[in-house]
C-alpha cells in the first residue's frame, strides 16, 4: 500500500481517515485493514467513530463478518450524526449480504433522511426488498426515490408507483 507520512501535528485524525478513504487500495485487503487498524489504535477502544472506520474498512475489503461485528459497537458506543446515518446504509447492506435480509428491510426502512447519504437508503432498500422476496415493494422504493428528479411526469411515476403495492390503483393511467 502506498501511504505518505503524516505529521500527526498538523494532520487531524479525521483528515487521515478521509486520507485512507482516497487514497486506500482496497485490492490490498490485508493492508488496508492494517492502515485502518493503525488509525482506529489512536483513538480510545470505544470509540464509535473509530469503531465504524474500522466496520466500513473491513466492509469495503470483503469481511463483512468483521464488519457487522465493528458497526454493532459504533451503535452500541452512541455513533452519531452523517456517521450514524452512514452506518444504517453499510450495516443494512452488511446484513442483507451476510443473509439477515429482514434485519436489513427493518434497519433500512428507519433510517432517518440525511445530507451525507441522499438517496442510498432508496438504493439499499430496494436491494434488501428484492432479496426478501418483495419485488414490486422494491421497484417502488427505487422509483419514488426517483420522482424528484424527474423533470416531468413526476405525478404519473407516483401513481404507478402506489399501484405496485397498493390494490385498486391498477387501473390508473395518469399521463402526467
Amino acid at each position: 500500500m502506498n501511504e505518505r507520512r503524516h505529521d500527526t501535528a498538523s494532520d487531524t485524525w479525521e483528515e487521515r481517515i478521509q486520507e485512507f478513504w482516497r487514497t486506500a487500495d482496497l485490492e490490498d485487503r490485508s493492508g488496508a485493514i492494517e492502515h485502518m487498524q493503525r488509525l482506529v489504535a489512536e483513538r480510545a477502544p470505544d470509540d464509535p467513530d473509530a469503531r465504524f472506520e474500522m466496520g466500513g474498512a473491513y466492509d469495503s475489503c470483503g469481511y463483512e463478518e468483521q464488519a457487522a461485528a465493528e458497526y454493532a459497537a459504533a451503535r452500541a458506543h452512541g455513533l452519531q450524526g452523517a456517521r450514524l446515518a452512514q452506518l444504517n446504509i453499510q450495516q443494512g447492506s452488511t446484513l442483507r449480504n451476510i443473509g439477515l435480509v429482514d434485519e436489513a428491510v427493518t434497519m433500512l426502512r428507519a433510517t432517518e433522511p440525511d445530507p451525507s447519504i441522499g438517496d442510498a437508503r432508496a438504493v439499499f432498500l430496494a436491494l434488501a426488498l428484492r432479496d426478501a422476496g418483495q419485488p414490486d415493494e422494491a421497484l417502488r422504493v427505487a422509483i419514488e426515490a426517483l420522482i424528484p428528479h424527474l423533470p416531468r411526469y413526476q405525478r404519473s411515476a407516483a401513481a404507478y408507483a402506489r399501484a405496485l403495492t397498493e390494490p385498486g390503483d391498477e387501473g390508473e393511467s395518469p399521463n402526467r
